[in-house]
């Protein structure tokens, strides 16, 4: 864990706020003499624009390899002007947030600091605002006769801010880094902090509490700080070196805008961006193992443009077979197809979801494989057995309850060849993460039916072989990516 660093033009701007060994002078900084390597650096001068003092601390921060907020990308677009548009919900919630207020000015004004607001009921615009103009302190215009439409950005200077301004930058700085003033909690060091992310509402998710906490004692005894995060600390995330996301992932959801965050910010990640957006699609996993020759169940694909009847998907694949939605998880949205009424039933309640959907050979079997896979090598294996009475791992029924069937950890060496070898070749192609490839054994062969980015890690499944070494591998894992970034 490395320190943390505040930028001003002059240190007596901070006499209002609690003494801190985090503030420096810019020039200090931009001579090199910090006497620490910072892991955050939070550039507040007052002058950021082009070629200035300001505009080069985080053009150098970024050169020296250090986070910075705000990066030179976000200073170059406060500079040019660009324009930043609301969403259909967010211009409704803003509109009648003004409303209510009878704020009759045609310009009304919001601050934001560090992503927060005062005013109550405005939090997810402050936030909106933050995600795309990562700064401390911005002053947003709205024009209010014209559906709340942002027309202006500002930085705003600390020197500018009145005394209830400082109060509540001071308490959202505190918020979003709260190592500017704590005190270290024990005299040794963490060598790493790991922010591990989930959502405890979840109703099936990727790692169960014990699991959860399994990843946060090892982390500890590896003297690795390793914090559970959920949404509402997502304004924290630069404090991390690492993000582990144990939440279901999704292109259109906030994991994925968590996973791209993370590596802009130059964290180690997993589940990153780009496996994501390889592993949730399984239009595009089914193309990929296609042209790579890796084999999965035979299939076709079905376009809202241009759909095949049912005896044409029978003649090519079988009868009955599967249809499944693009990017469903957990059995979602996964069907077995008998008959023509259940088909067009089927391709009507997808089809308002995808324009494509994919229709593959029922392979049924008493269980799939699952190869948990990390960094290119086999980590562990399990038989996932098909819930009783049902052909899927997952039963999901009508009446919102879901049941699914065993899971039987296996050790490696007794895992036919096939199937690990056809697991790992499958993750090359993807990256060098952590994946469950789902595989069944069909006459001897290994058939891929897909390749989860945020497989399941559940104390008492996953882990019955290996214990406590399971985890430390995967945090071994953000240990070895880290320092080899510091190499």
């Amino acid at each position: 864990m490395q320190n943390v660093l505040i930028l001003l033009d002059q240190l007596s701007i901070w006499k209002p706020y609690y003494p801190t060994e985090s503030i420096i002078t810019a020039s200090e900084y931009l001579k090199h003499q910090s006497e620490s390597d910072p892991n955050l650096v939070i550039n507040l001068c007052g002058d950021i624009s082009y070629n200035s003092e300001g505009y080069y601390c985080s053009l150098l921060a970024t050169a020296r390899g250090h986070r910075v907020i705000p990066s030179p990308e976000v200073l170059n677009k406060l500079e040019s002007g660009a324009g930043l548009r609301m969403d259909s919900s967010l211009h409704k919630l803003c509109h009648s947030w003004i409303e209510k207020q009878k704020i009759t000015d045609e310009i009304w004004h919001l601050n934001v600091f560090f992503g927060t607001c005062t005013e109550p009921g405005l939090e997810k615009i402050a936030r909106f605002v933050f995600d795309n103009y990562p700064y401390p302190i911005l002053r947003v215009a709205l024009n209010t006769k014209s559906k709340n439409q942002i027309e202006a950005i500002m930085p705003l200077q600390l020197v500018d801010l009145t005394d209830e301004e400082q109060n509540h930058f001071a308490e959202a700085l505190n918020r979003f880094n709260r190592k500017v003033w704590r005190n270290p909690r024990t005299k040794k060091v963490p060598r790493y902090d790991l922010a591990i992310y989930h959502d405890p509402n979840e109703a099936f998710p990727p790692s169960n509490k014990k699991a959860l906490a399994k990843f946060v004692d090892i982390a500890k005894k590896m003297n690795i700080n390793a914090e559970l995060i959920t949404e509402q600390d997502l304004l924290r995330l630069m404090e991390f070196d690492a993000l582990f996301i144990r939440q279901t992932t999704a292109l259109n959801h906030i994991t994925f805008q968590v996973a791209q965050k993370a590596k802009q910010a130059d964290m180690v990640v997993i589940d990153d961006p780009l496996s994501i957006i390889r592993c949730t699609n399984k239009v595009y996993l089914n193309e990929l193992l296609a042209r790579e020759g890796i084999s999965a169940p035979k299939s076709t694909l079905i376009f809202k443009s241009n759909t095949i009847s049912f005896d044409e998907v029978a003649g090519l694949l079988g009868a009955p077979f599967i249809v499944k939605i693009p990017d469903g998880s957990f059995s979602h949205g996964v069907k077995k197809v008998k008959k023509s009424d259940d088909y067009e039933q089927f391709l009507n309640e997808y089809f308002e979801r995808s324009s494509i959907v994919l229709a593959q050979e029922y392979l049924p079997t008493d269980f799939d494989w699952r190869i948990g896979v990390l960094n290119g090598e086999p980590l562990y294996a399990c038989k996932y057995y098909m819930a009783k009475g049902h052909w899927q791992i997952y039963y999901h029924k009508n009446s919102g309850k879901s049941r699914s069937g065993m899971a039987e950890a296996i050790p490696i060496y007794k895992v036919p060849k096939a199937i690990l070898r056809t697991a790992v070749k499958a993750t090359s192609l993807i990256g060098k993460g952590l994946y469950g490839v789902d595989l069944k054994m069909i006459n001897d062969k290994a058939v891929i039916i897909e390749i989860n980015d945020n497989p399941s890690i559940d104390h008492g499944v996953e882990d019955t072989i290996l214990g406590d070494e399971l985890y430390y591998r995967i945090i071994n894992h953000f240990v070895q990516s880290l320092e080899n970034k510091h190499q």
